[in-house]
């Protein structure tokens, strides 16, 4: 796509500061560094979001998260733990629509970031949270 600037990150336009590429996939720094080591792991082909995905672009990108999370692991050995973050469409936070994988090493407390899940558990029945269920069960395929 023209105006996307993952593509054209990928497609060496924009510098980037990469930290894994194949013939799939292409994973560099998030310009923001939200934590130290915060990467993005993008496919090459462009898609604007998880939607898009057929089934073996969801293998050539998913199976590569956990070589490039490995490698931050080693690369940081303080860090404590990991957030894979993947937003979809404008309400849930995706501000580039191409889509991606955030990686976001944890460090601590200290290292500033959060995400917060309310709770509704009150909000919804036995019975209630059964049909949402059978609702997605028979759209799954």
């Amino acid at each position: 796509m023209e105006d996307c600037v993952f593509c054209k990150i990928i497609n060496q336009e924009i510098p980037s500061h990469k930290v894994y590429e194949d013939e799939k996939v292409y994973a560099f720094l998030d310009m923001t560094q939200v934590t130290k080591g915060h990467t993005l792991v993008v496919p090459k082909k462009h898609v604007h979001d998880i939607f898009d995905y057929d089934e073996q672009l969801a293998t050539d990108v998913f199976t590569r998260i956990p070589k490039i999370a490995k490698a931050l692991e080693a690369a940081f050995p303080k860090m404590q733990g990991l957030n894979i973050i993947n937003n979809n469409k404008e309400i849930a936070y995706q501000s580039v629509f191409h889509s991606h994988v955030h990686l976001i090493p944890r460090y601590g407390k200290e290292d500033d970031f959060s995400m917060h899940f309310g709770d509704h558990s009150d909000n919804y029945t036995q019975e209630e949270l059964s049909e949402i269920a059978k609702k997605i069960q028979k759209q799954v395929s």
